[in-house]
C-alpha cells in the first residue's frame, strides 16, 4: 500500500495483525432498536424513509424510540441482552446526541450502536464518529446505497419494493468469480445480522473489518460527491449516466485527484478498479437517477470532506456562485471559481464542433 506519507494505516494493519483475527464474528439478526429523530428534519420523508425499510426487512418485532422520549433501552430483545441499536438520525444531528443528548441508562450500551453512512442522505460521517470516540474497529457501521429506500410517502409501500442496486462487473477475479459494485457493506460487531437482514430479502452486502469497509466507504462518497457536482453545474438536466457518457474526462480527473488526495491525507488507499466500479454504477443504475446537489446541512458529509481537491474546490465554488448551491456554507479562502463548466462532448465532438 502506498501509504508512506501516513504511519495510521500501517498502525491499523499491524493492531488488526496482533489481534489474531482472522475471520469476523458473525452475530445473528434479531429483534432491534431504531433510534429516530423528533425534528422536522428527522421526521421527513427524505430520512423517514430509511426508518421504514428498516422495520420492512426485519420480522416485525423490532422497536422505535425517539431521541427525545426519555426511554430506556429495553433490558432484553428476543431474550437477548445485546442487540443491535440503529442510529437511524440525519447525519447532522448525531454528534450533538452522541455528545450530549445520550440517556444515562444508553451510554453502556455505546458498542452496540450502528451507524449509517453513504448516499446524498448520510453522506461520511468519519470525523464526526472519531470526535465522540466511536470510530473503532468493533463499531458497527453500514453503507447505504445497495439498496432502494422505501418512499416514506407511500402509504402502500412494502419489502417486496425494496430492490439490490449492485452493479455485476464485465470483468472477473483472480479465482473466476463475478466482482459487483455498488453493494451494501457492513463491519463491526453487528455487521452480520445486518448482512442476513438484507440477505433474508435478497439484497446483497458485503461484510468484511473495519479497514475493508473504510474504503467502500470513501468509495462512495466519492461516487456521491463527484458525480453529482459534475451534472449539476450544467444549464440543462443531467443524470449520473450522462456523466458517465458525456463528461467521463472530468469525472475521472477530479475522482484520481481525490484518490491521490485520500491516500495522503486520510490513509486510505482505494482498491484498484474502483473508476471503472463507479462509472459502471452511473452508467447501469443512474440513467434516471437527476444529478442534485446536497443542502448546508449535508455539505460538510459530502463535499466538505474533499476541500483538499483544487478540481473539487473549483467547481464547489462555481456551483454556489453561478447556480445559488450551498448558499450558507463558507468556502476556504483561496478557493477559485471555475472559469466555466467544460462543455458537453458528443462521442467524438463537443457541442461547438471542435474535435
Amino acid at each position: 500500500m502506498a501509504t508512506w506519507s501516513d504511519g495510521r494505516a500501517v498502525k491499523e494493519y499491524q493492531d488488526f495483525l496482533a489481534s489474531g483475527k482472522q475471520e469476523i464474528d458473525v452475530a445473528e439478526d434479531g429483534p432491534c432498536v431504531i433510534v429516530t429523530s423528533s425534528t422536522e428534519a428527522g421526521a421527513s420523508p427524505r430520512y423517514q424513509g430509511l426508518i421504514n425499510t428498516l422495520v420492512a426487512l426485519g420480522m416485525g418485532n423490532d422497536v422505535i424510540l425517539e431521541t427525545t422520549s426519555g426511554q430506556d433501552l429495553p433490558e432484553t430483545l428476543g431474550g437477548q441482552e445485546s442487540y443491535p441499536i440503529y442510529m437511524a438520525l440525519p447525519p447532522f444531528e448525531l454528534k450533538e446526541f452522541l455528545r450530549n443528548g445520550l440517556p444515562d441508562q444508553w451510554k453502556s450500551r455505546r458498542e452496540d450502536f450502528c451507524f449509517f453512512s453513504g448516499t446524498r442522505d448520510y453522506g461520511c460521517i468519519e470525523q464526526d464518529l472519531k470526535d465522540c470516540g466511536m470510530c473503532r474497529d468493533e463499531t458497527t457501521q453500514l453503507l447505504l446505497g445497495g439498496f432502494t429506500v422505501l418512499d416514506a410517502t407511500n402509504e402502500y409501500a412494502n419489502v417486496n419494493m425494496i430492490d439490490d442496486c449492485s452493479v455485476t462487473l464485465d470483468t472477473m477475479d483472480a479465482q473466476g468469480s463475478r466482482k459487483y459494485a455498488g453493494e451494501s457493506a457492513a463491519c463491526g460487531k453487528w455487521s452480520g445480522a445486518f448482512q442476513a437482514r438484507l440477505d433474508r430479502n435478497a439484497v446483497r452486502c458485503k461484510r468484511g473489518f473495519y479497514r475493508e469497509w473504510r474504503r467502500d466507504m470513501w468509495e462512495r462518497t466519492i461516487y456521491d460527491a463527484v458525480f453529482n457536482l459534475i451534472g449539476s453545474v450544467r444549464k440543462i438536466p443531467t443524470s449520473l449516466g450522462d456523466v458517465a457518457e458525456y463528461y467521463e474526462v472530468e469525472a475521472s480527473d477530479m475522482m484520481w485527484e481525490i484518490s491521490g488526495a485520500l491516500r495522503g491525507g486520510k490513509a486510505v488507499t482505494l482498491l484498484y478498479g474502483f473508476e471503472d466500479r463507479l462509472f459502471t454504477m452511473a452508467d447501469r443504475r443512474g440513467r434516471d437517477q437527476p444529478c442534485a446537489l446536497v443542502d448546508d446541512a449535508m455539505y460538510p458529509y459530502i463535499h466538505g470532506e474533499f476541500l483538499w481537491s483544487k478540481m473539487h474546490v473549483e467547481y464547489v465554488a462555481y456551483a454556489k456562485d453561478e447556480f445559488g448551491a450551498f448558499p450558507n456554507t463558507i468556502l476556504p479562502n483561496n478557493a477559485k471559481k471555475l472559469a466555466q463548466a467544460p462543455i458537453i462532448r458528443q462521442g467524438n465532438l463537443r457541442a461547438d464542433g471542435v474535435i
